[in-house]
Parts: structure tokens; C-alpha cells; sequence
């Protein structure tokens, strides 16, 4: 994997709340207070975005904006790209859609305009027309793994010449669909269903570009580990990212995980068995509620959030990783340097 130099960054934090709803169930969940779309994006063209779209346009036009690019003054369009994170696009669109099908009269009178929305690649659609973004453009759908996939893409498009600059994020939106999906899927434990999304602006670390966040994507590896193996998968995937950045294990100053509290460490463990030390731990979901695909891109939106509060702090070489219920798993090497 080419490594990459991350050069803006848009992100949309979720906060503790409890839906003023009957439609949720009964527990707290971390949404994104205040965001309207019509006030960040305006009144034209935003009238049939779900809120999965909505969010994944800002925080892109916000990458933009950091980065300091303008997809249609700086360069030619087609050599600016989008790779967006998801686990399956918007559930509410496809569920209300279908349900549209069901209650209508026939011949199923359900509004045309609301179709586009129940396909996982509308927010990556969206964000690429709204934003000038014409080259290539593409969704990666893998869950809690997603968004290091999509990192992946990004920088084989990037190596192979596809592009110049990548638009990589994950947006996940809160909806009683998603809750109760977690609810019934995981017994109702874990951490409470979140929202969020970020985005990441990233060119090749080699293109001789300088600025930006400073922090640089050395390596990511993938996995599958079905079984009972998913923790041998991960730490496999630690390893083969280690191997292809060059680094050695013992540099490794923090591991950031989706687990969701002192009870929940088999991904940390998994980690730290293939480093072999036990380096600072840093608990997203904990923080910010399971956000699915969005995990890890919170993950890195944190490390580079920190950085821009804190730049008298010494620089880390943080692990990010992920794991998928179905034994899928991914980890990706990250280097944030000292900024003065």
C-alpha cells in the first residue's frame, strides 16, 4: 500500500442524548446534535437527502475547506475522487421505501425521488455532484471494517495513477432502524448506537505536497478470521501492516479500538499480542457510541483533533483496528508528527 499524507479533515461528532421518540428503544444514543442539513448545505438539492447523505456531503465539503482545495478552480475535476464508508447505506431509506411498496395503493404509488436514497452509493453519489468531485468515485460496504478498506482503495487509486487527491470518510446515521438492529443482533449489550461522519482529504505521502493535518497513513492490512479465529485475523493484520510500513512494533505508541469499556478488550488484546508490549489504549465506541463504519474514521478524526489541540505534544504512531461480527478484521498504522 502507498502510504498517504492526510491533508484536510471534516468531521461530525455525536453527543449523549435520549430520543424524544417511542420509535427507539429505550436507552440513551450518541447523535449529532443541532446539524440541519438546509443550514449547512442550503434549500437546493437538499430536499430528498436522508440523513446518511446529509452528513456525508458536510463533512466532505468540510475536508475540502481544511484541506484548502477547490475541486473545480485548483485542478481538473475528474483528477479528485471519493471513497465513502458504509455499512449499508441509509437502513431507514431502504426500510421506509419498502414498506412505501407495501402500503400504497397499487400500482404502488411511492415517490420516485426517494428511490436514489435506498442504494448504498448515494452519499458518494451526492457528495461527488454537489461537490465538483468527477473522478473516481466508489463505496466500500464491510461494517465496522469499511473504513479501512476504503482507506486501501484510496491509496490504490492513488498508486496507480486514478487520481491525485481522495476524499476518503464513513457517515452512519441514528435511526430506531439501526438501534433496534444493534438491540436484537447483539442481545442488547455493548455500547449505545451512535452516529457520525468524517472525511479525510489524502494524497500520495510521495507526491512531494507539504501542509495539511501532517499526519500520514503508513499501511493498512485486512483480514478474515471466521470461526472463533477473528482475534488470530487481527493480530495477522497487525503484523502485515507493520511489515509493509516498515515499522517496528515496538514504535507503537497507541492502539485505537472499538471496544466499549474495561470489559471489553479482546481487540486491544489481540493488538497488543502481535506488538508485543501493551502501549496506550484509546476506547472510540466508549466515547462516541457504535458508529459502525464511522468507528475507525472517528478514530483518526481523534488523532488528528488531538494533534491540532495539543501540537507541543511528541508525536505518535498510533494502530487503528477493527472487527466485523462475521470474523472480518482490519488494522491500519497511523504517524501524527510533533507540530512544533
Amino acid at each position: 500500500m502507498t502510504a498517504l499524507r492526510v491533508r484536510g479533515l471534516g468531521v461530525l461528532l455525536p453527543s449523549v442524548t435520549a430520543p424524544d421518540d417511542p420509535s427507539f428503544p429505550d436507552r440513551p444514543v450518541h447523535a449529532v446534535d443541532g446539524f440541519d442539513v438546509r443550514e449547512r448545505l442550503g434549500r437546493r438539492g437538499t430536499s430528498f437527502f436522508d440523513r446518511t447523505t446529509a452528513l456525508a456531503v458536510a463533512a466532505c465539503a468540510d475536508a475540502l475547506r481544511d484541506a484548502g482545495v477547490d475541486a473545480g478552480a485548483q485542478q481538473p475535476q475528474d483528477r479528485i475522487g471519493v471513497v465513502l464508508a458504509t455499512t449499508l447505506g441509509s437502513f431507514r431509506s431502504t426500510s421506509d421505501f419498502t414498506r412505501e411498496t407495501l402500503v400504497q395503493e397499487r400500482p404502488y404509488l411511492v415517490n420516485p425521488m426517494l428511490f436514489p436514497n435506498t442504494v448504498m452509493n448515494c452519499a458518494a453519489g451526492q457528495s461527488a455532484i454537489r461537490l465538483g468531485l468527477r473522478g473516481v468515485n466508489a463505496t466500500v460496504a464491510g461494517g465496522p471494517v469499511a473504513f479501512l478498506h476504503a482507506l486501501r482503495y484510496a491509496a490504490d487509486v492513488l498508486a496507480r495513477g486514478y487520481a491525485d487527491l481522495m476524499v476518503v470518510g464513513a457517515a452512519e446515521e441514528l435511526s430506531p432502524h439501526r438501534v433496534w438492529s444493534q438491540v436484537l443482533t447483539r442481545g442488547g449489550s455493548g455500547a449505545a448506537c451512535g452516529e457520525s461522519a468524517a472525511a479525510f482529504v489524502v494524497g500520495r505521502d510521495d507526491d512531494g505536497s507539504t501542509g495539511g493535518t501532517g499526519t500520514r497513513i503508513l499501511a493498512a492490512a485486512a483480514g478474515y478470521g471466521p470461526d472463533g479465529r477473528r482475534a488470530e485475523a487481527l493480530s495477522g493484520c497487525v503484523r502485515r501492516a507493520l511489515d509493509r510500513a516498515g515499522v517496528a512494533a515496538t514504535e507503537v505508541d497507541l492502539v485505537v479500538t472499538a471496544e466499549t469499556g474495561p470489559d471489553d478488550h479482546g481487540q486491544f488484546e489481540a493488538a497488543t499480542r502481535a506488538l508485543g508490549h501493551r502501549p496506550r489504549h484509546r476506547q472510540v465506541t466508549a466515547a462516541f457510541g457504535d458508529c459502525d463504519a464511522a468507528t475507525p474514521a472517528v478514530g483518526l478524526a481523534q488523532l488528528i483533533l488531538n494533534r491540532r489541540a495539543r501540537p507541543e505534544k511528541p508525536g505518535t504512531t498510533a494502530l487503528l483496528v477493527a472487527e466485523g461480527l462475521d470474523g472480518a478484521a482490519a488494522a491500519a498504522l497511523v504517524r501524527s508528527p510533533q507540530c512544533r
